[in-house]
């Protein structure tokens, strides 16, 4: 019985050395995430083989393991730039990203788990200062956000291109111009859209006016060509048949022939 004790502790410290070590191999992944290992007698950080997968995995307990997410991740950014003219633009933005799975061995080793702050941030605010500097507040307010969303994303994917990181996408969600600037720019889109409409009133008149004289134009020389082409004999004639029918009706009538002017008959006595 008194050496029950004595036996009983180095179990109970080789079980709590056991529950140490186990605890210190036992690395679970969550889903989206992925490990790095690094190992402590072997190089350190591993870069030609893949990250650890989601799920329950043991390690050595000397080795260490860093987890990364590697799901699409957004980052949102409010930016003071100048424009092209030095006038302070502030642009919100946000930018899709997540770090390229099969280098992340390297993404670890060369930049770290921070590497949105290392990397990401200082490229996306320098592509915005850049693209932003080459236009005016004007064609930012306008016409040109779509653009300058384009030609951001493009920079900062250049930049980001071999630091082990994928940009997915970027969103220009607002630009904010100086009052006075804003309010001098509606200003003279307002004045520019009033002669746009002045300048379509002068024209549909201008338009209008021209039909009209084409049309006076047709019927005066259609008049010319018809007075031109009325003879003295054809005007007789048209009196004659004129007289004729008249004299025909049941109207009670008296008809004098060759007593009108240029000899034409004269009708008289209708009821």
């Amino acid at each position: 019985m008194e050496k029950l004790p004595k036996i009983g502790i180095p179990i109970i410290i080789i079980v709590i050395i056991l529950i140490i070590v186990v605890a210190k191999s036992a690395v679970t992944i969550d889903s989206g995430e992925a490990g790095v290992l690094y190992k402590t007698f072997d190089n350190g950080v591993v870069t030609d083989e893949p990250p650890l997968g989601e799920g329950f995995h043991l390690i050595a307990p000397w080795n260490k393991v860093y987890v990364y997410e590697v799901r699409q991740q957004e980052l949102f950014e409010k930016m003071k730039v100048l424009s092209s003219n030095g006038l302070e633009i502030q642009i919100d933005a946000s930018a899709w990203y997540q770090p390229v799975y099969g280098d992340l061995g390297n993404l670890h080793q060369s930049i770290g788990t921070d590497y949105l702050q290392r990397v990401i941030q200082p490229a996306i605010r320098s592509a915005a200062r850049s693209v932003v500097g080459r236009y005016t507040p004007e064609q930012l307010y306008s016409s040109k956000r779509d653009a300058i969303q384009d030609e951001i994303f493009e920079e900062t994917k250049t930049i980001l291109e071999k630091q082990n990181v994928q940009l997915n996408e970027v969103l220009v969600r607002d630009v904010t111009l100086p009052n006075t600037i804003k309010d001098a720019i509606e200003r003279k889109l307002r004045q520019e859209q009033e002669s746009l409409e002045y300048e379509f009133r002068l024209v549909t008149a201008s338009k209008e006016a021209e039909k009209v004289r084409i049309e006076a134009q047709g019927k005066a020389d259609a008049n010319k060509i018809l007075s031109a082409s009325l003879t003295d004999k054809i005007l007789q004639d048209k009196g004659i048949d004129a007289t004729l029918k008249l004299a025909e009706s049941p109207n009670a009538k008296v008809v004098v022939v060759g007593s009108g002017e240029s000899g034409l008959p004269l009708i008289l006595g209708n009821n």
